[in-house]
């Protein structure tokens, strides 16, 4: 795409001129034999920056053009999953040919930075309605309702340390010092089910699930721990279980051993464990957990 001609300093001045005497950009552009978008701009430039001098540039002029920068702008908001390398070509399919690396600048300056997607569940229009309705049930609720509210989860463990990435600073030739290696055991050192629960005022008890669990195994847990917890915790005897909808809670022994056991529940909305806080609680747990577990 070739440059445009740069206009000269004295044609700029003239125009400036011509524009304190009331001429109008048309008037201007006629007299002058100019493009009256050329005017424009330099009018603007000198009432913004009160000169019609070239003004200092960072380095060299950006390839990306304002009109490019819409187009790429409009396609990641269409399609965030969109490629810098499928802008790249995007662009090239209108003749213009920059670096992949350019357009993610230009995106970033435009607050558009690349993430790794939040993993959330797969919500039908049924979960929907449920959360929703939830959210509507529960708007009003006094803080003291949450206060007395004990969480509950199960989670998987890691037990010779978490499946996560990890970054090392080293030089050439030290990748197997042993600072710079992260130990392994075979078959990855197996992992373990854990069961906790929480509440505002802090932690309460966890238990390790040994083999299978099922609802038998879950009421025990329940047995062994959610009272002791609620009087650690200090809850008011209006307090209120919380659990998800995994089969082992919902089965029929196990409502019927909450109901016998005078156990309140909160009814909770399926496909919603981002709606219970004890995720954050595993999260910072898993955090801190770096070394391995023995």
């Amino acid at each position: 795409m070739p440059r445009s001609k740069e206009i000269q300093k004295q044609m700029r001045k003239r125009i400036i001129e011509l524009y304190q005497f009331g001429k109008g950009y048309k008037a201007i552009s006629k007299a002058l034999g100019l493009q009256r978008t050329t005017v424009r701009a330099i009018i603007h430039k000198w009432r913004k920056h009160g000169t019609v001098e070239n003004l200092p540039r960072s380095g060299q002029p950006t390839k990306i053009t304002p009109r490019a920068q819409r187009q790429l702008i409009q396609e990641v908001t269409k399609d965030p999953t969109t490629t810098s390398k499928e802008l790249q070509a995007s662009l090239a399919s209108v003749k213009l040919s920059v670096h992949d690396s350019t357009i993610r600048k230009r995106l970033g300056k435009n607050g558009l930075h690349g993430r790794v997607p939040r993993r959330k569940p797969l919500l039908s229009k049924k979960n929907i309605k449920a959360r929703l309705s939830f959210a509507r049930k529960h708007l009003d609720d006094p803080q003291d309702f949450w206060n007395n509210t004990l969480w509950t989860d199960e989670t998987k463990v890691e037990l010779f340390g978490r499946c996560v990435s990890h970054y090392v600073w080293r030089k050439s030739n030290t990748a197997f010092q042993k600072k710079n290696i992260i130990p392994t055991v075979k078959y990855g050192g197996g992992s373990g089910m854990v069961w906790g629960c929480f509440a505002a005022s802090g932690p309460g008890r966890h238990a390790v699930i040994s083999g299978t669990m099922n609802s038998a195994v879950y009421q025990n847990i329940l047995k062994e721990n959610v009272r002791p917890s609620v009087c650690d915790l200090k809850l008011k005897r209006t307090w209120v279980l919380q659990q998800d909808n995994d089969p082992k809670h919902t089965s029929k022994s196990t409502s019927e051993w909450l109901k016998k056991n005078k156990m309140k529940t909160l009814e909770w909305p399926s496909q919603s464990p981002d709606l219970n806080p004890i995720e954050m609680l595993w999260r910072e747990i898993e955090l801190r957990c770096d070394k391995p577990v023995f």
